[in-house]
């Protein structure tokens, strides 16, 4: 059932971002800003495009693979951690978890009415908030991993491969000097994240439980890095759908042949 709701949350959250992006592409030859230089341990290699995939879901770890690689350093990391922990997503989906939660008893010393929904919204935002922390600010921190997505686009492969290579992403990452290892960050600190977490759920606490929560958080970050790889890709074909019925200008003083 745990699985079920996650998943069920996913969907209801990927459907309220679409209703709600407000960030249309703007259309080709329109003014683009001035993008400084990176400087070394700059965190502007986050690309100045969208910080929001579908104008919802916090983005601020996402750097494009063709900038040149600079390393973050620890300070900046948990900088992303604190942004993508403390914006106000995080505490949607709780109140989301937290609903289903309740409809399916998870948990059920925290009981039912008002006071039992607050117990599960408070501990579903805390499980994303010390998740975020600890997988993008102090594991990567400490390990001198970087906790950034370094997303493809087009023209880096096909579909396939970017998805394979965005599901690949939680078990592999860069470290501080560029080469590739395990991602240590991804799965240490949401391990992390659900032993603290056994804290406040004292119904779920044994062996089994934690192996699925922690399989549970993985897969979601998965999940939101193939959202990371694609969204420009929807972006654009949103954009695309939104213009193709628009008419032509022809400049005056030019005839039509």
């Amino acid at each position: 059932m745990l699985r079920l709701a996650q998943a069920v949350v996913l969907c209801l959250f990927c459907g309220l971002a679409v209703f709600a992006q407000e960030n249309p592409v703007q259309p080709p030859g329109s003014a683009q800003p001035v993008v400084q230089k990176p400087k070394d341990d700059d965190s502007s290699v986050v690309p100045a495009e969208d910080k929001r995939v579908f104008g919802v879901i916090p983005n601020n770890r996402t750097t494009e693979n063709s900038i040149p690689f600079k390393r973050i350093s620890a300070g900046q990391k948990l900088k992303i951690g604190f942004k993508d922990s403390f914006d106000w997503p995080p505490f949607l989906t709780g109140g989301l978890f937290a609903g289903l939660y309740q409809l399916e008893n998870s948990n059920p010393s925290f009981g039912q009415g008002a006071a039992g929904y607050f117990r599960r919204f408070g501990t579903a935002s805390g499980d994303q908030i010390i998740g975020n922390m600890m997988t993008e600010g102090f594991v990567p921190a400490l390990g001198r991993q970087d906790p950034r997505y370094f997303r493809l686009g087009n023209g880096e492969g096909t579909k396939k491969h970017r998805l394979w290579y965005a599901v690949e992403s939680i078990v592999v990452a860069k470290m501080d000097t560029g080469k590739r290892a395990f991602n240590f960050s991804e799965w240490g600190g949401n391990a992390a994240a659900v032993a603290i977490s056994n804290a406040y759920y004292p119904d779920t606490r044994n062996a089994s439980d934690n192996v699925q929560k922690l399989l549970i958080a993985c897969g979601t970050d998965a999940f939101s890095n193939v959202l990371k790889e694609f969204w420009p890709d929807v972006k654009q074909w949103m954009h695309s759908r939104k213009h193709k019925d628009e008419p032509v200008v022809i400049p005056a003083g030019t005839s039509a042949h």
